[in-house]
């Protein structure tokens, strides 16, 4: 498994992380046969959040199951990254988002139940999960300062967030947010449509990203590519979907050129782009993990980027 800078932290990891937000569909000994196999495959980073717990309708319910399975599968502490994000109160009742928070009160108790869920005493980062339009910004300073001090926390990112909402909060903490967790992928372009589009008059060329792909690689941030498969319709994921046959078609022509599968390639689309972006798995089947992995291994040509973006729907101006 290749290895990339998170942010300018000095630190490596995986180019591929494991995403453990349906890891409270699996058992006890699915879920740490799963964490064994993706440190066996290379990867060192997983992420989570306070939310996670949709099967089951509980709050830290998945980074629960992720704390037990890598203390059963043996796993050192300081072997792996653990990441967690905060900020979004989630209704599992309602199945729904209540609010987004950025209070002291919820930030801090929400860290504390996460890392007792964890079974951890830090971890080495903590995202905003959106933008919380109502944060008091001294106060969310205080906070940073206080989990940076105690230990808890190693540095800080964000999720879902644009160049100007980074730039307030950067501003307001006197710190750098290493990390930003958007989605990207195949099916989801928006960073290189505004980029391609720029100028014109069409649907492509709305810009609903704020120039967040160049704002990130100019300051050296770490962009994580989450739910990368998806379609982003009702459809779901795209790979062997017949909804999506010119793209699938691509991919097994392309795999077959450089071996490997369709995850494989779909992968290794997002890791050739220089931005340096880290994929976010989110996968409970070990075997498919394996195949998305394959990817960091293979270095697509230009033109071949240029075409997959073209077969999953993207025409070129």
């Amino acid at each position: 498994m290749k290895t990339q800078s998170i942010g300018t932290t000095g630190r490596k990891a995986s180019r591929v992380a494991l995403g453990v937000m349906r890891m409270d569909s699996l058992a006890d000994e699915q879920a740490s046969a799963l964490v064994a196999h993706a440190v066996g495959l290379g990867i060192d980073y997983f992420d989570t959040a306070d939310i996670y717990g949709f099967q089951v309708h509980r709050n830290h319910a998945s980074s629960e199951i992720f704390g037990k399975a890598w203390h059963a599968a043996g796993i050192e502490r300081s072997s792996i990254q653990i990441q967690t994000k905060f900020g979004i109160v989630f209704d599992h009742d309602r199945r729904g988002v209540a609010r987004y928070d950025y209070s002291a009160k919820q930030l801090l108790g929400s860290l504390d139940h996460e890392l007792k869920a964890l079974r951890t005493d830090y971890v080495d980062s903590v995202l905003l999960h959106r933008m919380d339009t109502l944060v008091e910004l001294d106060e969310l300073a205080q906070v940073c300062d206080r989990l940076l001090s105690s230990g808890k926390v190693r540095y800080f990112g964000v999720s879902n967030m644009g160049p100007w909402q980074i730039e307030m909060l950067e501003a307001a903490l006197g710190r750098k947010l290493e990390i930003n967790q958007l989605q990207f992928g195949l099916m989801h372009t928006q960073m290189i449509d505004a980029e391609v589009y720029l100028n014109m008059d069409n649907a492509f060329a709305a810009d609903r990203t704020g120039g967040v792909l160049p704002f990130s690689r100019l300051k050296g941030m770490t962009i994580q590519a989450w739910s990368p498969f998806q379609s982003g319709t009702q459809y779901g994921p795209f790979i062997d979907n017949p909804q999506f046959r010119k793209l699938n078609d691509a991919l097994g022509d392309i795999a077959g050129i450089y071996g490997g599968s369709k995850d494989a390639i779909a992968a290794a689309w997002i890791l050739r782009h220089p931005a340096n972006i880290q994929i976010v798995a989110g996968t409970t089947s070990a075997q498919r993990l394996g195949r998305i992995c394959a990817g960091a291994d293979i270095a697509l040509d230009r033109q071949t980027w240029w075409d997959l973006y073209s077969a999953a729907g993207h025409r070129l101006p």
